[in-house]
């Protein structure tokens, strides 16, 4: 085993990655990550776009120790307590519209429990043919079978192809890979499109990601498509899901991503950063008039997890709303969203970035190998994640993502740095990155002209 280093097949842990070492965190301290070797990481995507109050609350460490003093775990179907009821109240309170808050541990799961709500919704609202699920091309929703069902994700699909559901496609609104602002996919027309293709008597629910999670690279669509599907969704009888697990909570300057729009989805899913990263928390929103036909009908959503309303993972995400609350931090993330898209346009230069966007505390930046066709470059260079390498070993701790183009081709880096950021460590971040892509582009260069 590398010194300072663990992996695959030395220790007993299972990595993620099991053709990589890794160096072994002990503390973290805002926005800042420190190795046993002493080494420092700026987490400058809050690891998965959790970390967003930054690292080493002790705030938020103190309120799960005090709950589970008093007690760790109650069954969901026996017992209620108060860090459940309180976490509800605070989260419908931020979400007007959506009065209900059904509590559960992961993105993924909530978003699969959005899923079975609108299927069993419908069902029990006596229109058992509304089973269909349309979503976005390309999205990502998840990797539990029916959340993978959902994405589009050729890469992540392949393997697993013959286990999953087959979900009707809408073209992603994504300006910069667009044909134009007469684009169907831009006008929200290629969704009606796509709903008549189907039959509208059979389509249950559309899910979609407000602004573009890593399978776009936080592509923001045009000011009025979602107004747009907000209307279509009325007059066709489908239920809009917003999955905010990523951009929501405050990410992009506004509890919900939705909110500049004026627009409410019928069903709310949030997750990583409700509860900071300190315990494994998510939530599906929905409106007493959705859940008053499964309270009438069968009287419980068919969609079952041990670990749902924990009363530990529930006393994380009180307290890390009630530090988002009196420190201001989603009024921060408005504040300085627009700071941090200036430092981060001295990038647009590079021969190599295509486009740089997104909102608030959320930047994607987009790499071709031709900024006027905006060709990708091959898959086989690997360059998000060379590009990714390249910063950790400067400190710096990004998120790469690729085949946001066809499926398969297409580099992205995302960055989604706690909510708490300075702005000096913003220049910092900004400083960082620029080298580490640079490093990434001359191995690219050589690799053309070897």
């Amino acid at each position: 085993m590398t010194p300072g280093k663990f992996s695959y097949p030395d220790s007993p842990v299972h990595y993620r990655r099991l053709k990589r070492p890794y160096p072994k965190i002990a503390r973290g301290e805002g926005v800042w990550l420190h190795d046993t070797e002493g080494r420092s990481y700026l987490d400058a995507c809050g690891g998965a776009y959790v970390a967003a109050l930054g690292h080493g609350s002790a705030l938020i460490g103190e309120a799960m120790a005090a709950q589970a003093r008093r007690f760790g775990y109650v069954n969901g179907t026996q017992f209620t307590h108060d860090p459940a009821e309180d976490l509800a109240r605070a989260l419908t309170e931020l979400s007007p519209g959506l009065d209900k808050a059904y509590l559960l541990a992961n993105g993924g799961d909530a978003v699969e429990a959005a899923l079975k709500f609108a299927r069993q919704y419908w069902a029990e609202a006596g229109r058992p043919e509304k089973t269909k699920i349309l979503s976005l091309d390309p999205s990502y929703h998840g990797n539990t079978l029916l959340a993978l069902s959902a994405g589009a994700r050729a890469s992540y699909k392949k393997l697993f192809s013959d286990w999953l559901v087959e979900f009707p496609r809408v073209p992603a609104p994504y300006p910069y890979r667009s044909t134009g602002p007469e684009d169907p996919a831009l006008s929200a027309e290629a969704f009606e499109r796509a709903v008549l293709s189907a039959g509208p008597d059979t389509v249950a629910a559309f899910i979609a990601e407000p602004i573009g999670g890593s399978s776009t690279g936080c592509s923001v669509p045009p000011e009025k498509y979602w107004r747009r599907i907000r209307a279509l969704c009325d007059r066709y009888q489908v239920l809009f899901i917003a999955d905010e697990v990523l951009c929501g909570a405050g990410r992009t300057g506004t509890w919900s991503a939705l909110e500049p729009y004026g627009v409410v989805p019928d069903l709310l899913v949030l997750g990583k950063g409700i509860s900071g990263g300190y315990a494994p928390l998510s939530a599906m929103l929905a409106p007493r008039r959705l859940v008053d036909v499964v309270a009438r009908g069968s009287g419980s959503l068919a969609h079952n997890q041990t670990f749902s309303h924990h009363p530990v993972t529930c006393a994380a995400g009180v307290a890390a709303l009630s530090i988002m609350k009196e420190q201001r931090l989603v009024e921060r993330c408005a504040r300085l969203g627009p700071l941090f898209h200036k430092k981060l346009d001295a990038l647009r230069e590079h021969p190599l970035v295509g486009e740089v966007r997104g909102r608030g505390l959320l930047a994607g930046i987009e790499f071709v190998a031709d900024k006027k066709t905006k060709r990708p470059l091959p898959r086989a260079l690997r360059f998000a994640e060379s590009l990714a390498e390249a910063a950790l070993d400067r400190g710096l701790v990004v998120w790469p993502n690729y085949g946001n183009a066809d499926g398969e081709n297409g580099d992205l880096i995302m960055l989604a740095p706690p909510y708490i950021i300075s702005e000096t460590e913003l220049d910092e971040l900004v400083l960082r990155l620029s080298d580490a892509v640079n490093t990434a582009a001359r191995s690219v260069t050589v690799g053309r002209t070897s």
